[in-house]
């Protein structure tokens, strides 16, 4: 007859129940105390698809996972897919809180139904391991397990308000890459994280596009920009996967959801307007100046002309205000301004505007003049008396700024893909590259995906839209239909080899080891 139980469940030893140890089990509690592995493969039961409960046997790249995770507090892990590396966790988990005792675990995930199923997993575990490894049970619910030894282990939804206010020693996010508002969330849970000195983070996930905070925060580790430790899980890695298994889940899938799913490659998330190749190559960086959500990555420059291109929302919340100036003296342009904001009304904004566009050597100002546009266009225009705003038509009335139709919108999509392609546009503000990489294809024309926004992206298409005109090339002095072409010109010869020259014989004295002389055509 086993000892009391929590609650009438016979697997779970309860709060109050004394254990008469034995020397073995002694013995064996401090091999568990000492080695999370030898708890996890000696101890730890999993449900196997074909042959149901089973002991854990870790893999190779499993007990890699289990040693960062304990020399190092934050650990990220690029695993591809039924991989397990959340089950491995949810091992560690159990361990950390049983041997470290009045410990705080916090099992995120992007839906509360999940956090819960990854908390389902730690009970079938707990419910396995004899009675003289468990601490005894407060409580056990859907929501959260608790210890006698004070320690306890809480599922949520990621929100940014799921763990305010909270004291964690260790937060697990699973499956990141796919969290909404992943950054907004991150933002509200580092200081909860980075408040303690022992306390740790664990995140996994598979790959989800470039651009949004899971690829940062593993792109960060991997260049070492961060306090991450990365670890990474291929297919290969995982036993029963060889090249015949491959080509078989190709063939059933497409060789692009392959990469991203197994071989761990982040793609662009969707169809997106700038190809991943260029997305994937661009870097941020920090703000000289960062003051009432305007970043300033360079001051302006005596005898250097800027544009200004300006976004507006209503300020109530939702969609972003948003301006950009580039620096179009430079080759390549130059991006040294941002601002977004959804808060701010569209009265207030032309004044901010005025100071900003005043500072940077007056500098011209395309505003979309759509909906709550025309308000920021009058008032910068008519109010403020800057006479440096794009006017559309002077014969049309509320003919300031530019009017965002569909033809507008596809020439401004096309331009900046050229740009962005041959590498004449600087990008440094993260959230305008976050934003890039999540404006797709949708229908016959793009927009920001899903729980994304593309208000900075709108100020480069108006970006792209505005070298095409004539006001382009007076007020910049640059012919950008002929420096694309000349760019794609001088590509192609790279690209090909020099056939203007044939060899004509041996030559000790020449680099190449022969004679070259002009071919006549």
């Amino acid at each position: 007859m086993r000892e009391t139980n929590y609650l009438g469940n016979p697997n779970v030893r309860g709060a109050d129940v004394e254990h008469p140890w034995t020397k073995e089990e002694l013995k064996e509690y401090k091999k568990c105390l000492d080695d999370p592995k030898y708890f996890a493969k000696k101890y730890c039961k999993v449900i196997h698809l074909d042959k149901g409960l089973i002991p854990f046997d870790l893999y190779p790249y499993q007990e890699k996972m289990f040693d960062s995770f304990t020399e190092h507090r934050f650990n990220i892990v690029l695993a591809c897919r039924q991989s397990g590396k959340s089950i491995a966790v949810v091992a560690y988990l159990l361990w950390y809180a049983i041997f470290k005792g009045e410990q705080v675990v916090g099992v995120l995930a992007n839906k509360n139904a999940i956090a819960r199923e990854m908390l389902a997993r730690i009970t079938l575990m707990l419910e396995n391991l004899p009675f003289f490894l468990q601490p005894g049970c407060t409580a056990l619910n859907k929501g959260s397990i608790g210890f006698s030894n004070n320690s306890r282990i809480i599922a949520a939804a990621t929100s940014s308000s799921s763990i305010r206010g909270m004291s964690l020693n260790l937060v697990y996010l699973d499956e990141f890459a796919f969290v909404d508002n992943a950054a907004e969330f991150y933002t509200s849970t580092y200081p909860v994280i980075s408040s303690g000195k022992t306390s740790k983070i664990i995140i996994t996930s598979t790959a989800n596009g470039i651009g949004n905070m899971y690829h940062k925060l593993y792109e960060g580790a991997v260049q070492g920009t961060n306090e991450f430790t990365p670890t990474r899980v291929d297919w290969w890695d995982v036993p029963g996967r060889d090249e015949a298994w491959k080509q078989m889940t190709v063939e059933n899938t497409s060789e692009l959801q392959f990469d991203q799913e197994f071989g761990n490659s982040f793609h662009g998330t969707g169809n997106t307007l700038i190809s991943a190749d260029v997305l994937l190559a661009l870097r941020s960086t920090e703000p000289q100046e960062y003051y009432n959500n305007v970043k300033i990555f360079d001051q302006p420059e005596e005898g250097h002309n800027y544009l200004m291109f300006v976004d507006v929302s209503r300020g109530r919340g939702q969609d972003y205000s948003t301006f950009t100036v580039v620096d179009v003296s430079c080759n390549p342009f130059v991006q040294v301004c941002t601002y977004r904001d959804n808060m701010i009304s569209p009265l207030l904004f032309p004044d901010l505007l005025y100071k900003y566009a005043t500072h940077y050597n007056e500098c011209y100002v395309v505003v979309e003049s759509n909906d709550a546009g025309q308000v920021v266009c009058n008032g910068l225009y008519y109010e403020l008396e800057y006479e440096n705003v794009f006017v559309e038509s002077m014969i049309k009335a509320n003919a300031i700024g530019v009017t965002m139709t569909s033809k507008v919108k596809r020439i401004g999509c096309s331009n900046i893909r050229d740009i962005m392609t041959q590498k004449k546009l600087i990008i440094k503000d993260e959230e305008t590259i976050r934003e890039m990489s999540t404006f797709v294809a949708k229908g016959s024309s793009y927009q920001a995906d899903h729980n994304s926004h593309d208000d900075l992206m709108m100020n480069l298409v108006m970006f792209g839209w505005f070298t095409s005109t004539p006001f382009f090339a007076e007020s910049t002095d640059v012919n950008m239909k002929h420096m694309l072409y000349e760019q794609k010109v001088k590509q192609m010869e790279d690209e090909v080899i020099p056939v203007g020259h044939m060899p004509q014989q041996e030559d000790s004295n020449h680099p190449f080891g022969v004679g070259w002389e002009t071919y006549k055509f």
